[in-house]
C-alpha cells in the first residue's frame, strides 16, 4: 500500500494511513522472549547456561556457566538459536539461558 492509502480501523473507528496499522498490527502479534529470571531476550544478546545441557548428536555436554554470545530468536518463544565454538545449529530452550 502507498503511504497516502487510508483504511478504516474499526477498533479506533477512524481513518488512518495504512502504514501506522500495519505498523500497529505488527507489534500486537509480536512476542516477548525472556529467559529463566524473566528478562527480555533479543537478537544478538549473550546468555549464559544455568545448567549443565548434554547435546543430543554431539556427544558432549555444555557446561553451566558457559556463556553464547549472539542469539537469534525464533518463532517459538521457548526457544533461541545460537552457536558455539564446536557446535553449529545449536537450538537452547529459554528455561536453561540467563541473560548476561
Amino acid at each position: 500500500m502507498a503511504d497516502d492509502d487510508y483504511v478504516y480501523d474499526d477498533v479506533t473507528g477512524e481513518w488512518r494511513p495504512a502504514s501506522e496499522v500495519a505498523a500497529a498490527a505488527a507489534a500486537a502479534t509480536r512476542v516477548e522472549v525472556r529467559d529463566s529470571a524473566g528478562n527480555v531476550l533479543a537478537d544478538g544478546d549473550s546468555v549464559v547456561l544455568i545448567k549443565d545441557l548434554k547435546v543430543k548428536g554431539a556427544g558432549q555436554t555444555l557446561k553451566q556457566g558457559t556463556v553464547i554470545r549472539s542469539i537469534r530468536l525464533t518463532d517459538d518463544p521457548e526457544e533461541i538459536d545460537c552457536r558455539h565454538d564446536t557446535i553449529r545449529g545449536l537450538v537452547l530452550r529459554t528455561e536453561f539461558v540467563r541473560k548476561r
